[in-house]
């Protein structure tokens, strides 16, 4: 039998007055409003410690729990309504694109203990990655360069660099070639 009632978290008041302090923030002036506004957002996450590298595309109504655990790279693009669950680190590699509605989720629970404590685990996204729409990126996943993950795809394990995945449980299609690239 689960005891909820006895469940913890590692949260300090402090931590608590931080998180509540940038949900507003975000929440008023940072996530809503259209794409050119994304030099604002970008401002806006590195002023509570996300690392920001150049130029990204941070759109509209992206949701990041704690930006303090955010390391983008350059060049780098998150569509609408993507959400950052970060309790732990989440780290997007150089012109990596998150597309609408990914979600990429550092925090579960034990449920192998009765008080069903929060556990986390790091993401790792490399570099020249798509993550297609509506895609679950769950704790602990490393996602190597130049990966595709196809739309609505479960990633639960580590993904090898340049290939294309997909599916639920994602597995691997095939390798990923690219035209137009001179060596």
């Amino acid at each position: 039998m689960m005891k909820l009632e006895s469940s913890n978290h590692p949260w300090t008041i402090a931590h608590k007055a931080r998180r509540l302090t940038w949900m507003l923030v975000w929440g008023l002036i940072g996530s809503p409003g259209p794409r050119f506004l994304s030099p604002w957002r970008a401002f806006l996450l590195r002023l509570f410690g996300a690392r920001i590298g150049k130029a990204p595309l941070i759109c509209g109504r992206v949701r990041v729990l704690m930006p303090w655990n955010l390391e983008v790279g350059d060049y780098v693009a998150i569509s609408e309504q993507v959400d950052i669950y970060n309790y732990d680190r989440v780290k997007i590699g150089d012109n990596t694109c998150i597309s609408k509605g990914v979600w990429l989720c550092t925090g579960s629970h034990d449920f192998s203990l009765a008080d069903f404590p929060l556990i986390w685990r790091p993401i790792i996204i490399g570099s020249s990655v798509w993550v297609a729409a509506e895609v679950l990126v769950q704790p602990g996943v490393i996602i190597e360069d130049g990966v595709v993950v196809g739309a609505r795809s479960v990633v639960k394990k580590d993904l090898s660099a340049w290939n294309v995945y997909a599916g639920n449980p994602c597995c691997f299609i095939k390798p990923r070639k690219l035209k137009g690239i001179v060596d």
